[in-house]
């Protein structure tokens, strides 16, 4: 790392630590007062106050000039490949007008920014006042237990699925708030193109563009995937175990599957009866092979398949027996039968 690089990561450094020391002890009070996220402190209490394994969804205050003038709204998602943690769909909108504020920001592609970097922005939109009065967002933290039930159960759901669900939700969240949406910028999943014939068939008054790598294209889309990427690396910072377990400064790695650190960390936390912790995707393929090779085999009773000896004369019965001509031929009834009964016609 050179010098330069250094001292700009010092730098960045710096800036969380003041963030931390000047707003812990008044967005603490905040949080406790109103439930609001107004900066980056307040964030990790607030998801920390939720059950994680149901969905979260959160909505900033949208400001005035969002409800009178036309505005743009980008959605992005963080946390979509791990094997552990939530995934995160995050909103951001502003005017049309508005783009100024989000180039003071630094809104740029977020996989090109710090940790630290991107910690910074999301404090400033939650802080500053030229951002507070122009940009607002939103985002859903979708639980492991969600995805893995989701793409288990009969009727499988795909995560592209829940992924475009989680979207269109956010959106339809953002207009019932009253915000004045004209544009949608989205960062693609699957084909461009069928996605976006989705959310047109949706919402189709808005003007729609699905595009891969939207994050670094469109500052809007970049805005709110750095408000979905922080609140993601939050949810796992403050992440609580009910299964009892303790992991010093929840160390499970990125939560990738090809991370040394996750791998390992699959690989010492697994009941050989219930599985993974509620952390883990289970649906999975490194979570599904790791417990094939560990876990005990379950077998489950299958309902007893054998018809009843006597079920009774079926309804079909009594339509069977019709000749070419038409003509009907019947059994005879087995109460006339055992009687020596018959039908007389003529006297």
């Amino acid at each position: 790392m050179s010098d330069q690089e250094d001292l700009v990561v010092k730098k960045e450094n710096k800036s969380i630590d003041n963030i931390d020391e000047n707003d812990e002890e008044s967005n603490d009070k905040d949080f406790k007062d109103r439930g609001k996220i107004s900066s980056l402190a307040a964030l990790g209490p607030f998801i920390a106050s939720k059950e994680n394994s149901r969905n979260t969804i959160y909505l900033s205050d949208v400001p005035d000039v969002c409800k009178d003038k036309p505005c743009m709204l980008g959605v992005d998602e963080a946390g979509r490949g791990p094997v552990l943690g939530p995934m995160v769909y995050g909103i951001s909108y502003c005017p049309l007008e508005s783009k100024k504020p989000l180039e003071d920001l630094g809104c740029a592609d977020s996989k090109q920014l710090t940790e630290e970097k991107r910690d910074i922005i999301f404090n400033d939109i939650n802080t500053k006042d030229y951002a507070t009065s122009c940009i607002g967002w939103a985002v859903e933290i979708i639980s492991p237990s969600t995805i893995s039930t989701s793409m288990y159960r009969r009727s499988k759901c795909s995560l592209n699925e829940v992924s475009m669900d989680s979207a269109m939700g956010l959106i339809q969240q953002a207009i019932d708030a009253g915000v004045n949406i004209a544009e949608v910028y989205v960062d693609t999943v699957g084909p461009p193109e069928k996605y976006q014939e989705k959310l047109l068939k949706r919402f189709p008054s808005f003007k729609i563009t699905v595009a891969k790598k939207a994050d670094s294209t469109y500052p809007i889309v970049s805005a709110a995937s750095i408000c979905a990427k922080v609140t993601r690396d939050h949810a796992l910072k403050v992440w609580k175990f009910p299964e009892g377990l303790v992991i010093k400064d929840n160390a499970f790695g990125s939560g990738y599957p090809g991370d040394p650190v996750t791998k390992r960390f699959l690989a010492e936390h697994i009941d050989l009866v219930f599985g993974f912790p509620r952390l883990v995707r289970f649906s999975w393929s490194t979570a599904e092979n790791a417990l094939a090779d560990k876990a005990y085999d379950m077998e489950f009773d299958e309902p007893d398949s054998e018809k009843a000896k006597f079920a009774g004369t079926k309804l079909t019965k009594f339509f069977k027996g019709t000749t070419k001509s038409g003509e009907v031929i019947r059994e005879e009834c087995r109460f006339f039968k055992q009687r020596h009964l018959g039908n007389v016609m003529d006297f």
